[in-house]
């Protein structure tokens, strides 16, 4: 009886695991190996190949192995967690590149400067997978940020802020100010391949303003007006605001001019028990969670409602606010996220 009575290799791999323990089963039983070729459709070489894989490992040794070379044997970049960390350290403006965006092109430019390993687009790929990376919406920062600034607000201006309103029984607000446009279009909508779909709005444009202050525990107030964030607003504001309380509030705001000055300045010193403000460090609006909730407005507005004029889009807005003042969870799970996590801490960030 020829040898080539059958080729397992036309078989896939978990045929072949099936196969074996039967085939090897028949062997131990005492039957011929050429009897077992021809029932099972295999080779003489097959059984041979597999009968000594069972002697050698028993029924473990007869399981389907993985094909191809192991994950990162010949790799051409041997110091996988090395160039990784070249990756995530350098931008490649950093080093003489342009942008600062990583790329699968400048990854490869990056790897190519560093290590003088060239590599396809790919291949860059599949080792940014390989160490776990993936692409991502990246998070911006003011080039003017001092990250100085920042760790002592983490560190000491916060803290503080913190225990001066237990020390007085007072509230803590962060608040900010935003504007909504009339034309203002956000989000993604369905349509025909080929054909972009059409948003009808209005030609004139228009846009009213709103200040909203929220607390750590998802209280909201706020304020919308039509003219421009003024001094005289912001006082206005702050008479609402302490109107609402019995105790003090310190309110964390940015450095907008409005908030420093003299009119502010004057209101404060005249409603010492009432108010006072705290500063956020430059250019850091991430560390205010009330940029969330102007966010989620810029967000949900447009998909909801299209306004025709500048007081329907006023109600809308107020619309808006007072429907998030009825759902505090939802503005307090803004607070959960990773640059703003810091305020429902009791123990302060290190740096």
């Amino acid at each position: 009886m020829s040898d080539l009575v059958g080729d397992a290799r036309h078989l896939s791999p978990s045929a072949q695991e099936a196969l074996r323990p039967r085939a090897v089963a028949a062997l131990v039983a005492g039957r011929d190996r050429e009897d077992v070729a021809a029932v099972f459709g295999v080779s003489l070489k097959a059984v041979d190949k597999w009968w000594a894989k069972w002697q050698a490992g028993g029924r473990e040794a007869l399981a389907m192995r993985p094909r191809g070379k192991p994950v990162g044997v010949h790799q051409v970049l041997g110091e996988a967690e090395q160039v990784r960390q070249a990756v995530l350290d350098h931008r490649p403006c950093d080093v003489g590149l342009s942008g600062q965006l990583r790329t699968r092109r400048l990854i490869g430019d990056l790897i190519a400067k560093l290590y003088r390993v060239q590599l396809t687009e790919p291949g860059v790929g599949k080792y940014l997978r390989r160490w776990g990376l993936s692409i991502q919406r990246p998070d911006k920062r003011a080039v003017e940020q001092h990250p100085e600034a920042v760790r002592r607000w983490h560190e000491e201006t916060w803290p503080a802020i913190r225990a001066k309103g237990k020390g007085d029984g007072g509230e803590i607000l962060f608040a900010d100010q935003v504007g909504i446009r009339s034309d203002q279009v956000t989000g993604r909508t369905w349509g025909e391949k080929g054909r972009t779909p059409v948003v009808r709005r209005s030609r004139n444009r228009f846009s009213v303003n709103a200040m909203s202050a929220i607390s750590t525990k998802g209280r909201m107030h706020f304020m919308v007006f039509t003219e421009s964030f003024t001094a005289e607003v912001m006082c206005r504001f702050l008479d609402r605001l302490a109107g609402h309380f019995d105790h003090k509030v310190h309110l964390v705001v940015d450095g907008h001019s409005a908030h420093r000055s003299k009119k502010v300045r004057d209101w404060l010193a005249a409603h010492p028990d009432d108010v006072e403000l705290h500063f956020l460090p430059p250019y850091a609006p991430e560390l205010n969670p009330d940029e969330l909730v102007n966010a989620d407005l810029k967000h949900s507005l447009p998909k909801q409602h299209r306004a025709r004029d500048q007081a329907e889009l006023a109600a809308e807005t107020r619309r808006f606010f007072h429907r998030r003042q009825r759902q505090p969870h939802i503005v307090r799970g803004r607070i959960g996220g990773p640059h703003i996590r810091y305020v429902l801490d009791e123990n302060p960030i290190s740096f």
